[in-house]
This record gives structure tokens, sequence and C-alpha cells, in this order.
């Protein structure tokens, strides 16, 4: 099958990406997560080598693969308890859910496909729906694993070696069966060579996830942040100034919460994927999310 040029306009997929990173933001237990498995998503598909518009599918795929969650409601998606079976038949609604919002959208051919399967699993048990006789694409398959990983060790106290190996160790738990295994590989040498030490319990470039000092969750410093600023826990609504300490901050409650929260989206993450939006990607049997 010859493959399909498809021309990239800026501002459409800009667009997109804010809608994605708005509706992330909803999620208060998730800060950072899009970025991080865009990039863990680029970085394994340059590891393996693909044709650089395949490389800047996974990542825009690791950033919008989530965008579904705009139909889950907030009591589902932001409950801190263990959630039961009904509540668990809302979440695995997110990628058919996903697949709608970005259907009657102008780029849907660059992600809808990423954003349905993205649940999906080699051995037939993941969700929304079995694919007979068909594995997920490539840029799926690389977006899966990104997230896998992503959830396992993102709000987890960051202790540099020790949870990367947590991380891979848990990754590698499905290798073969539910993940594909020699992009498993690569992606477990990708992380003992150093390849993802800037992403792995961040929020952003240079960006260390952070402990709230009341109530305990990992949350997400915002871009920018600067010692004395005074940022919200998206968990306990208490408000938080920020120390510097070493390379990062330490958060000091002030003993106050604020009435509501106010989602904000990560636009340095979203503008760092349309800076590395290429003219038009080709869409073949292979690249094709």
């Amino acid at each position: 099958m010859t493959a399909t040029s498809f021309t990239i306009d800026r501002p459409l997929l800009k667009s997109l990406l804010v809608l994605a990173a708005v509706i992330e933001a909803r999620d208060r237990f998730t800060g950072g997560h899009v970025w991080r498995a865009s990039r863990y998503a680029r970085g394994l598909a340059e590891k393996l080598g693909l044709p650089a518009g395949d490389v800047f599918l996974a990542q825009l795929g690791g950033l919008v693969h989530d965008i579904g969650k705009i139909g889950i409601p907030d009591s589902v998606l932001n409950k801190r308890e263990p959630i039961n079976e009904t509540e668990l038949a809302l979440i695995h609604l997110h990628p058919e859910i996903g697949e709608e919002v970005v259907a009657n959208h102008p780029l849907a051919p660059l992600v809808a496909t990423t954003v349905l399967h993205h649940h999906l699993r080699l051995d037939g048990r993941g969700y929304p729906r079995r694919l007979s006789g068909q594995e997920p694409s490539a840029v799926t398959r690389i977006v899966t694993i990104a997230d896998v990983f992503d959830a396992v060790t993102a709000f987890r106290p960051y202790h540099g070696a020790s949870l990367l190996e947590y991380g891979l160790a848990e990754l590698s738990k499905g290798r073969a069966t539910q993940l594909d295994a020699a992009f498993v590989d690569a992606f477990v040498a990708l992380g003992r060579s150093g390849g993802l030490d800037h992403v792995l319990g961040h929020a952003g470039d240079g960006r260390l996830m952070l402990t709230c000092a009341e109530c305990g969750p990992i949350i997400a410093p915002p871009a920018g942040a600067r010692e004395g600023d005074t940022i919200v826990c998206p968990s306990c609504l208490g408000e938080l100034t920020m120390h510097s300490a070493a390379d990062s901050f330490e958060l000091e409650w002030r003993g106050s919460r604020v009435a509501a929260y106010r989602p904000r989206a990560d636009m340095n993450a979203v503008e760092e994927v349309v800076r590395d939006a290429p003219p038009a990607v080709d869409l073949g049997p292979d690249s094709e999310t």
C-alpha cells in the first residue's frame, strides 16, 4: 500500500493539543503525565530508528491519547479511594470517547486510532475491544508502553535509579504478552543508558515533581515557578509556598486552602509538540495511527 502524505496545519495542531492539555488538567492526580508520555514515546521511537514522521506521531500520540477523559465524571476521575466495578467501566470508555472527540477534527487521521487503541494489549485483554487478528500499529504500541511506564512510576517518590529499575521491572512483566517484546527491550535499554533520566519524576524540562507538605501526594509544579511562589495542591486544595532546595523546590503549607481547584493546561508541552511538527507526515500501513 502506498503511503499518503498528510499536511500538518500548525494552528489546527495547536487547537487539538490545547484541548487535550486542558482535559488532562482536569485530572488532579496525573500532573505532567501527558508530557512524560509524549517524551517517553518520542525517545522510544527514536531508539527504534523509526522514520521522522513516525517519531513525531508517537510524540503527538503521547500528548493526546487521554483526550477521552473529557467524558469521565470528576467524581470518578478524581476519586482517591479505590474505584468500584461501575466506575472502572466508565473509565474504560475513555478511548472510545476520545475517538469520538477527535473524529471530526481535521487532524483526526494523525491520532484517532492511537487514541482508540492505546489500552489494547497484544494478548487481547485490553479495551475497548479486541482486534481480530490485527495488532495495534507501531506508533500505538509505542504510546502504550510510554503510558504504562508512566502509570507505574509517576506518583511514587522519586529516587532516581531505584524508581527507574522499579518501572522497568514492572514494564517487563507485560513483555510479549501484553506489550511488544522488541519495543519493551528497546525501552529498557533506553532507560539503562540514561535516556529517561530527564523525564522520569519530572513534570517538564528541569521540573521535578514535588510532594505536598500537607496531604502527601506527588504533584506537578507549574512552569516558571520561582522561590516564594504560591501553588495549590490539587488534592487537598492547600496553598503551598515554594522554597528553593538544591535543583528543585520544597513545599511549605501556608495553613490555608482555596475554595476551588483551577486546572491549567501545560502550554509548554503543547508548544514543544507544535515546534517539533514537520510540514507533513506519511501515513501508511505501518505508520498510520
